[in-house]
């Protein structure tokens, strides 16, 4: 009962609102906001949330060998994304061997990251809060990281955005077409790791989907059109990763909890929004398409 009144505690909100720490998260989060929302359309409609699940479980693998060695753990839990991104890109670039090829290297990651947890001899607190996330220890250098991070993420996007979209709309014809299926599909894993792995600083590496998947999934249930899937999946996924944060001051409640509540909240209600559309008319897509193929590709 104590938590659930220190939850409409405002005065105690504002007063953390004014720290130091507190901002720096907040900036963080918007950050990671920004990375969700961009590429969770794309996400969805290459369908591959699995992948996202496997390279943010495999990001805990970096980061847990960072904290054994003394090595900074964003940037470990970096590098171990983006090394889990490109192993899938390459060794599944279709959906059909996606899957398998995410099972397999998921399960060996797993298995490293317990045993680099296990032989951590410091606070397993800390070691926990890789699963679950620590959004008040992000710090100065995790934004400047997280920033870094975001601003090379968008600028690579923005180059790769129209074929990215024709092969995540028909990889086949986008194929004969010249687009190169392998290098795009690997580039953009990548990209996904590099978003995860700033997501395990503040959602942790089990709940990093709550921000890469569901604001893109919700979107798609309500448009079909790629520029406003992209723009209501980054409202979504900022209202999601801010306000998680802002409710978790006053309770001091684990920020993730609130990320997966209202990200859950936000998708539930544009998937009635959606059947509301389509008239509840049995058999009607529970998906909307979130792209189409561009007429042109450069």
């Amino acid at each position: 009962m104590d938590h659930l009144r220190s939850m409409f505690d405002l005065s105690l909100t504002w007063e953390l609102l004014q720290q130091g720490f507190v901002q720096q998260a907040l900036l963080a989060a918007g950050l990671l906001g920004v990375l969700a929302g961009v590429l969770g359309p794309l996400v969805v409609s290459r369908q591959m949330a699995f992948s996202v699940h496997g390279t943010s479980e495999l990001s805990l693998t970096g980061a847990a060998f960072a904290l054994l060695v003394g090595f900074d753990v964003g940037a470990g839990a970096l590098l171990g994304s983006i090394l889990a991104g490109a192993v899938f890109g390459l060794l599944g670039v279709y959906a059909r061997q996606r899957d398998s090829v995410i099972g397999v290297v998921l399960a060996f990651g797993m298995g490293l990251s317990v045993l680099f947890l296990t032989l951590y001899p410091g606070r397993q607190g800390t070691a926990f809060s890789l699963l679950t996330g620590q959004v008040v220890a992000v710090g100065l250098h995790g934004v400047t990281l997280m920033a870094i991070t975001t601003g090379v993420v968008l600028a690579v996007l923005a180059v790769v955005y129209r074929p990215l979209l024709f092969l995540s709309t028909d990889p086949e014809v986008a194929a004969a077409h010249g687009v190169p299926v392998r290098f795009l599909t690997v580039l953009f894993a990548m990209l996904v790791g590099a978003a995860a792995a700033q997501g395990v600083q503040i959602v942790g590496a089990l709940l990093v989907m709550s921000l890469l998947i569901t604001p893109g999934a919700a979107a798609s249930h309500v448009t079909s059109s790629p520029a406003r899937a992209t723009i209501l999946s980054l409202v979504f996924a900022l209202t999601s990763a801010l306000g998680g944060i802002v409710l978790s001051l006053a309770p001091a409640l684990p920020v993730s909890v609130f990320v997966t509540t209202i990200s859950f909240g936000i998708y539930l209600g544009c998937r009635l929004i959606g059947r509301y559309r389509s008239g509840g008319r049995r058999g009607a897509p529970t998906e909307v398409a979130v792209v189409r193929a561009p007429e042109h590709v450069h």
